[in-house]
C-alpha cells in the first residue's frame, strides 16, 4: 500500500512538471512574437530582416518611436481613438442587452422568427457600396456615429450575452420578482445587469479591441484628417514615410536611410497601438475568462 501511494505522488509529480513545461512552452509560443516586435522596434530592420535580433536589440535606434511621436497628428489620434472606443463600447453593449435579453425569454412572441433574422445576417450582407450608400443618404459621413450605428450588433456577440441569460440567470429568480411587484424594466435593471457582469465584461473587452483597432471604417466615412483614430494617423504616417523614401530614391544614399526609417516606423507603429490594450486587459482577465465560458454553454 506505501509504495502504490508513493508511486502515485510520483506520477503526480511528473504530471506536473509535464503539464508546467506544457504551459511554459505555449507561454513562450504566444509572447516572443510580442517581445521580438518590441525588439525589432528598436533594432535596425535590416539586421531584422537578416534574423540577428533573436533575443536581443541590434544596433539600438529611437530613430522610429521619433519618428512616430513626431508627427502633431499623433496625439489626436490617440484621443480620437480614445472617445470612439469608449462611446463605442458603450453603444455597442448597451445594443446587445437590448437584443439578447428580449430573445432569451421563452414568451416573447416570434422569438424563433426574430432570431433567425439576425442569423441570416451573419452570411449574408449588402457589402461595402450598399452600406455606403445607405450611410449616406442618413447623413452620416463625416459624423463619428457613422462608426457605431451600421455595425452596432454584433450577432456573435449577441449570441454569446443570449445563451449566458438562459444558462446562468435562473428563470424562477425572474418570475419570483415579478411575483413581488418587479415590472421587466425593473428585473432588467436591478436583477439581470447586476448578475451579467462576467458576460459583460466579455464584451467590453471585445468591442474596445474591435474599435480601438478598427481604421478602415474610419477611411470610408470620416474624410477629415483631424476625426482619424489612432490605427488610420499611425498608418497614414507610414504612407508618407514610404513616398517619403521612393521620392528620395533619386537621391544617392538618401533611399536607403528613409527605407531604414520606414520599416522602423511599422515596427514602432505596431507597438504604439497594441500597448494601451495589453495594459488593460489583465485588469479584465478574470471576468473575461468566467464570462466567456458561461456565455458559450448552451444548457
Amino acid at each position: 500500500m506505501k509504495k502504490k501511494k508513493d508511486g502515485l505522488g510520483l506520477s503526480d509529480k511528473v504530471s506536473d512538471i509535464i503539464l508546467l513545461i506544457i504551459i511554459i512552452a505555449l507561454v513562450i509560443i504566444v509572447a516572443y512574437p510580442l517581445y521580438y516586435v518590441l525588439v525589432a522596434s528598436v533594432s535596425n530592420p535590416y539586421d531584422v530582416y537578416a534574423g540577428k535580433t533573436f533575443l536581443l536589440p541590434s544596433q539600438f535606434s529611437l530613430k522610429g518611436y521619433q519618428a512616430v511621436f513626431s508627427d502633431p497628428s499623433l496625439y489626436t489620434g490617440y484621443i480620437n481613438s480614445i472617445k470612439y472606443t469608449i462611446i463605442g463600447t458603450v453603444f455597442s453593449v448597451t445594443m446587445l442587452y437590448l437584443t439578447a435579453y428580449p430573445l432569451a425569454q421563452r414568451d416573447l412572441p416570434g422569438r424563433k422568427f426574430f432570431s433567425l433574422f439576425f442569423i441570416i445576417t451573419m452570411y449574408f450582407g449588402g457589402g461595402l457600396i450598399p452600406t455606403y450608400l445607405i450611410v449616406k443618404e442618413t447623413g452620416l459621413i463625416g459624423n463619428m456615429w457613422s462608426l457605431f450605428i451600421p455595425g452596432g450588433v454584433s450577432v456573435a456577440n449577441m449570441i454569446l450575452v443570449r445563451n449566458y441569460f438562459e444558462t446562468s440567470i435562473p428563470h424562477e429568480l425572474i418570475e419570483a420578482a415579478q411575483i413581488d411587484g418587479c415590472d421587466k424594466i425593473k428585473v432588467f435593471l436591478k436583477i439581470v445587469i447586476p448578475l451579467s457582469m462576467p458576460i459583460m465584461s466579455v464584451m467590453v473587452v471585445f468591442s474596445m479591441v474591435a474599435y480601438w483597432n478598427d481604421w478602415f471604417t474610419a477611411l470610408i466615412y470620416l474624410p477629415k484628417p483631424e476625426m482619424a483614430p489612432l490605427p488610420l494617423v499611425l498608418r497614414n504616417i507610414l504612407i508618407k514615410s514610404s513616398a517619403s523614401a521612393t521620392q528620395a530614391s533619386t537621391i544617392s544614399g538618401g533611399y536607403a536611410e528613409l527605407n531604414k526609417l520606414t520599416e522602423m516606423i511599422k515596427f514602432a507603429s505596431i507597438v504604439v497601438a497594441a500597448a494601451p490594450m495589453l495594459i488593460i486587459y489583465p485588469f479584465v482577465q478574470k471576468y473575461f475568462e468566467k464570462g466567456m465560458m458561461a456565455g458559450a454553454v448552451k444548457g
